[in-house]
């Protein structure tokens, strides 16, 4: 039987700082916002919760 495969990421130098630069302070745009609110409105629209 095969084996599941492990999945992983390895940063190292600037890669790894800016990552963690990243998620110390994310920033998120206007418009991230407005798409997470528009797929929000749909999302109550369209699909019985």
């Amino acid at each position: 039987m095969a084996r599941p495969i492990e999945l992983g990421l390895i940063l190292d130098g600037k890669d790894a700082e800016e990552f963690w630069k990243n998620e110390a302070n994310p920033k998120v745009t206007k418009e991230q916002i407005e798409m997470f609110k528009e797929a929000m409105h749909i999302r109550k629209y369209n699909f019985k919760i």
